[in-house]
């Protein structure tokens, strides 16, 4: 996607990967006599070899030898974007979290541990369980992370995390996960794209909406301001995806950052007047930076992930975008697909968020997996449980016109308000009916209630339950009566 901004600003340019059949190679050739480089971005030496042949160097990953750039840059007339400092900071994830504290940026707390269960043990007394145990290298994508919810999962974690340097992160209740992609300038210029709101799955970027839906118009502002800010702590141009916790309470902290061109700002190539990656372009070659500003009222991006090594898979969902209005399709051309893997994504742009949304369902019943609509199924109303994922209601009514119960769960940490909160605050048009914390009964009944107004038979029963209930109460009533309120006691 960068090689095809390249070609449309007629740049030239060289890139490093491995084999002739590489996606960017596919669609941008080099200038005659010059070739790309068939190599690893991790290879010094392949590194090396690049630079000799451009004037700016930019990564596509973070995951580079940073001391090879660094030797770049003070060797030589090339410019590296990020740069090498940037990166060797943003690698680490505890140091990425040190800087980020130390410039009084809003984060979770966190501790550095050792990789033993003692270590582990004594991080849980700190930050409480459950916490998410982090590796501090190469971890992306979900990829490095475990959540931690027992100390008798210790040594499980450290075995999958591969007992590389890890630290420790108290657990994040979040209502709602945040991005916002920043583009910054050679001469320090700072610009922001619209904050969205990202859907993980797998702990994978699965759905981005844009712009954020909030309430409260404050949320995407601050998450702007915060991401702004951190990006300016950092050297080199070019552009930084921010990814951002909204909290119960309203605050906002930050995740993690990634010093390139992000998954979660795919959506700006159709949705907005520049997209990320013509921004980033700007950025390292000193243009001036382009509008960030949506062009529409509302876009959704799908993430195409290979769930099999059938490419066939994710073709077909491609196929069902063609039909659907406002859909845009990426191929990346990756040779192979498999578990995991992102092939590919799907922008839809539209009117408004419903119409979006509308256009979404389509495409999310001709995923890998996918079951078929609820209606054909035979269903008429869901319940959906609301705890470690606490959007999943929204989500769920969003994309079905069947009535949605939502039941908040009460979790370890701040009692199920969060999920609390994260379904009564739906925008508007995206209805879910909510009951108390954990009362997965009333749940039950008020779907009992919205069958047997269609049902003649459902509606009698329900008439029969609430004649007992009547009943049951009464009973209470009169035994209040007889011994006073002080020596009432309600056994449950």
């Amino acid at each position: 996607m960068l090689a095809n901004a390249a070609s449309l600003l007629n740049l030239d340019v060289t890139i490093l990967d491995v084999g002739d059949r590489a996606p960017a190679k596919q669609v941008y050739a080099p200038s005659p006599p010059k070739q790309h480089i068939d190599g690893s971005f991790t290879d010094p030496e392949k590194i090396l070899q690049l630079a000799a042949r451009v004037d700016v160097l930019t990564v596509e990953i973070e995951h580079v030898d940073a001391a090879v750039l660094e030797k770049i840059e003070k060797s030589s007339r090339i410019e590296v974007h990020p740069t090498s400092q940037t990166l060797r900071m943003i690698q680490d994830k505890f140091v990425q979290k040190e800087h980020l504290k130390a410039s009084s940026l809003p984060v979770a707390d966190y501790l550095q541990v050792e990789s033993t269960p003692e270590a582990l043990a004594a991080a849980s007394e700190t930050l409480g369980l459950p916490l998410m145990l982090k590796s501090r290298h190469l971890a992306y994508d979900g990829r490095g992370n475990f959540a931690l919810y027992s100390i008798s999962q210790a040594k499980e974690a450290i075995a999958a995390l591969g007992n590389r340097p890890l630290y420790a992160e108290k657990w994040a209740s979040f209502t709602k996960e945040i991005a916002v992609m920043v583009v910054r300038g050679a001469n320090g210029a700072i610009k922001s794209y619209p904050a969205v709101e990202t859907v993980h799955k797998d702990n994978i970027c699965h759905l981005v909406f844009a712009p954020l839906r909030e309430s409260n118009p404050e949320v995407a502002a601050t998450a702007r301001r915060i991401a702004e800010e951190a990006v300016m702590t950092f050297t080199g141009a070019g552009v930084f995806g921010v990814e951002l916790f909204l909290m119960p309470d309203g605050r906002i902290l930050i995740n993690e950052i990634a010093p390139r061109p992000h998954n979660s700002g795919h959506y700006t190539i159709e949705a907005c007047y520049t997209s990320q990656y013509e921004n980033h372009l700007r950025a390292i070659l000193s243009l001036p930076l382009g509008s960030t500003a949506l062009k529409v009222p509302s876009a959704v991006m799908l993430n195409l992930i290979g769930v099999s090594n059938n490419i066939e898979e994710i073709k077909h969902v491609a196929r069902v975008a063609l039909s659907v209005p406002g859909a845009s399709v990426h191929l990346y051309g990756k040779t192979d697909c498999r578990k995991g893997r992102k092939m590919g994504h799907i922008t839809l742009v539209g009117s408004s968020d419903a119409d979006t949304r509308e256009n979404l369902r389509p495409l999310l019943e001709a995923l890998p997996g996918a079951t078929p609509s609820s209606v054909e199924a035979g269903i008429r109303v869901i319940i959906a449980g609301a705890g470690g994922a606490a959007h999943l209601p929204g989500m769920v009514a969003a994309l079905t016109s069947l009535p949605v119960i939502g039941v908040p769960v009460k979790g370890s940490v701040l009692d199920g308000v969060d999920s609390l909160y994260s379904i009564v605050q739906m925008p508007r048009g995206i209805p879910v009916a909510t009951v108390a914390i954990n009362n997965s009964t009333n749940a039950g009944l008020l779907a009992v209630r919205i069958l047997g107004s269609a049902t003649e038979s459902t509606r009698e029963d329900m008439d029969k339950y609430l004649l007992k209930l009547e009943g049951e109460v009464l009973v209470k009533v009169d035994k209040l009566e007889e011994v006073g309120w002080e020596n009432y006691v309600v056994q449950r």
